[in-house]
């Protein structure tokens, strides 16, 4: 795309000015993107961040977006378990480059798990499972020839699961050179790869604006180009905005509509709705930092303070549904039963009993629509037992950033699976052994300081649990424990509703972040 072009298709965009349609190789997409920390594989860790990685970046492996219990082919054209079940040699993909023109070699790859172990991002923890660190990653990981390595790890699980963690985010393969040449005072390229990009996907990014847009363009080095040129994303937070743009023919796909939009499209037929599934869970979490949140008794009663069927059932209709457990539906072993509703006395009386009154909570939540909506009910809700619930709204970046530290006392967030397996949640909601400010961990339980060492070893046995069906029960087991006596409030399970014009075709969102792919999108 030309200077030209790129500044008249945002310029337009940025108008909302009425077009007969939208450039016929450009892909303009309205949903909010200011949850965007990073977009370095190494950092990106929340959900739009991690999208724009997915189309850019190439893992060794990847899930199949219409089956994630399937991996197929990335960088990594064949690979083969070594008989003793600890290591896997990996075969690269022929000819494969990166967009600088730069072959993809056995030292990219290398490179890139070493990368994330050293800048100790959010995602690095991923990685580490495998029992990977910055000092042994060059013995777990070798060449063996030009296109060939053999990856190894420590632990006591098999190959199936290195896989699912080699095709999460920070399994994502940089270009070593041209990262390097862009190297500031020794951070590894972070900060360049901020702003710009070094993958072998089929996109790159030839802009990104924080909280304003940010276009993809394709990458004429990948395998397969896309079959659009560009996609422009615009952050759009209102839904009645998003509503206008998809109507006026401003915007092809908008993707965070609240249910009033939703119900007025219905009728158009120059535009359709779809649902995908969604793997995030949606909860309310309370840091135990604070002296003031750490009697259970609060925790039980908050679970009786939220109003399940009202936002699930008319405030967001579409959109949640009520699930109060860590592991979506859709994953083995997930625990499907809702124990808990709306029972302003039955709260009460458990805070009674406790010597509980006055308390005031202060909860960060996203400022948009969907997650205000649901914040104010559950504020009105909570009142109604003696609870004062006050709100710090804030963009998704930086209510996530005060979280990553530690800093709140109540937050309403969301959490999405790393990688398809059971344990990618169990570790987030049912692990932590060690609570301390300098032992960072990317989970809900040390974000929210719940030391958990017995839960920690169900956790770590559930995972060494070999047979099929007795892992299943081990995790719904650990579920049961979580829902019942820990300082999360899970409530619901994302929906995802889209609104496309009807000329759109290809467009493919998965059930994570990490699934949605624009490549195929034609229109």
């Amino acid at each position: 795309m030309s200077p030209r072009i790129c500044i008249a298709v945002i310029g337009a965009l940025f108008s909302l000015s009425a077009l007969a349609a939208t450039p016929k190789d450009t892909l303009v997409v309205a949903k909010n993107i200011d949850d965007i920390v990073s977009l370095d594989p190494a950092e990106a860790f929340e959900f739009s961040g991690g999208e724009v990685v997915a189309n850019i970046y190439e893992p060794l492996v990847r899930y199949d977006p219409k089956d994630p219990t399937r991996l197929k082919p990335a960088l990594a054209a064949t690979w083969k378990p070594a008989a003793d079940g600890k290591s896997i040699e990996f075969s690269l993909r022929k000819n494969a480059v990166f967009e600088s023109g730069n072959p993809v070699r056995p030292e990219d790859v290398l490179f890139s798990y070493r990368r994330v172990l050293r800048l100790n991002k959010a995602p690095a923890s991923i990685l580490s499972q495998l029992g990977w660190t910055p000092d042994n990653i060059e013995q777990m990981v070798r060449k063996t020839s030009a296109g060939t390595l053999v990856l190894g790890w420590s632990g006591e699980f098999g190959p199936a699961y290195v896989l699912n963690v080699l095709a999460a985010r920070p399994g994502a393969i940089v270009d070593e050179k041209l990262v390097l040449q862009n190297e500031k005072a020794g951070d590894l390229g972070n900060q360049w790869l901020t702003r710009n990009s070094a993958g072998s996907g089929p996109y790159k990014l030839k802009l990104y604006k924080p909280k304003e847009v940010l276009l993809l363009e394709a990458n004429k080095q990948a395998a397969n180009p896309p079959k659009t040129g560009n996609v422009l994303i615009k952050s759009v937070t209102e839904p009645a905005t998003q509503r206008l743009l998809i109507e006026s023919g401003d915007a092809d796909i908008v993707r965070d509509l609240g249910s009033d939009q939703i119900d007025a499209l219905k009728a158009r037929p120059d535009i359709r709705l779809e649902d995908f599934p969604a793997a995030a869970v949606h909860f309310i979490a309370l840091n135990l930092k604070n002296e003031k949140l750490r009697n259970p008794a609060i925790w039980d009663a908050m679970r009786y303070l939220v109003d399940y069927d009202g936002i699930s059932g008319q405030l967001l209709k579409g959109q949640m549904r009520t699930h109060q457990a860590f592991l979506p539906v859709g994953f083995a072993g997930a625990l499907t039963t809702t124990p808990y509703k709306l029972d302003a006395e039955r709260a009460k009386a458990i805070l009674a009993k406790a010597g509980i009154n006055g308390l005031e909570i202060d909860m960060d939540v996203i400022n948009s629509p969907r997650f205000m909506d649901m914040a104010q009910s559950m504020q009105a809700s909570m009142a109604k037992a003696g609870i004062k619930l006050n709100l710090l709204p804030g963009t998704g970046s930086q209510v996530i950033t005060r979280y990553r530290a530690r800093k709140h006392e109540a937050i309403l967030l969301y959490w999405g699976p790393d990688f398809f397996d059971p344990h990618s949640n169990a570790k987030s909601f049912a692990y932590n052994v060690d609570n301390s400010d300098g032992a960072y961990q990317s989970t809900t339980t040390w974000r929210n300081s719940w030391l958990v060492p017995e839960l920690s070893a169900k956790t770590l046995a559930a995972l060494k649990e070999a047979d099929p069906a007795k892992r299943a029960t081990a995790y719904q087991n650990l579920q049961k424990e979580v829902q019942a006596r820990s300082p999360f409030v899970i409530a619901f399970q994302e929906q995802n509703r889209v609104a496309l014009r009807s000329n759109v075709k290809g467009y493919v969102q998965g059930s994570v972040a990490d699934l949605v792919q624009y490549d195929g999108v034609t229109k």
